[in-house]
């Protein structure tokens, strides 16, 4: 059981501060591509539109229903996604994977922000959480793109 050092040491101000600032909150009105996915261990949701133009995000709305970690890892997606290309969402997430499961490095920029959620490392329990925003977002970009090709 962890004590209460360990609980301040991974809930630290910047991740509440995160937490409370998550950019792009809400829907879209004529989404492209639409994704909700759930983290099983812990039940956090989060709910991803967004519009494509050039390959890259143009538009994105989120809906959060997590923890703060969850909460302080689609902060920093919503501040970095719009203009991001596929290929720089799929290599965040597995960063974000990596750094989280395998002591990988911290993601590359924009996406270095992330960083703030190495000590989640310990929690595993957790990481299903942190990885939503990406994983659904990564979704409804593979839906706008289908829908686009249709």
């Amino acid at each position: 059981m962890s004590d209460d050092s360990d609980l301040i040491k991974l809930y630290s101000a910047r991740i509440l501060a995160l937490a409370a600032d998550i950019p792009h909150i809400g829907t879209l009105e004529t989404p492209m591509g639409q994704s909700s996915k759930r983290a099983p261990l812990c039940g956090s949701t989060v709910r991803v539109d967004l519009t494509l133009a050039d390959g890259r995000v143009a538009d994105f709305a989120q809906d959060v229903k997590a923890c703060a970690l969850g909460q302080a890892a689609a902060s920093v997606v919503g501040s970095h996604v719009i203009g991001a290309s596929r290929a720089q969402l799929q290599q965040a997430r597995d960063q974000l994977a990596a750094m989280l499961k395998d002591n990988g490095p911290v993601p590359d920029a924009p996406f270095d922000e992330l960083e703030v959620l190495i000590p989640a490392r310990e929690y595993g329990n957790r990481h299903g959480s942190i990885l939503l925003s990406l994983d659904a977002t990564l979704d409804a970009f593979d839906q706008a793109q289908n829908a686009a090709c249709a």
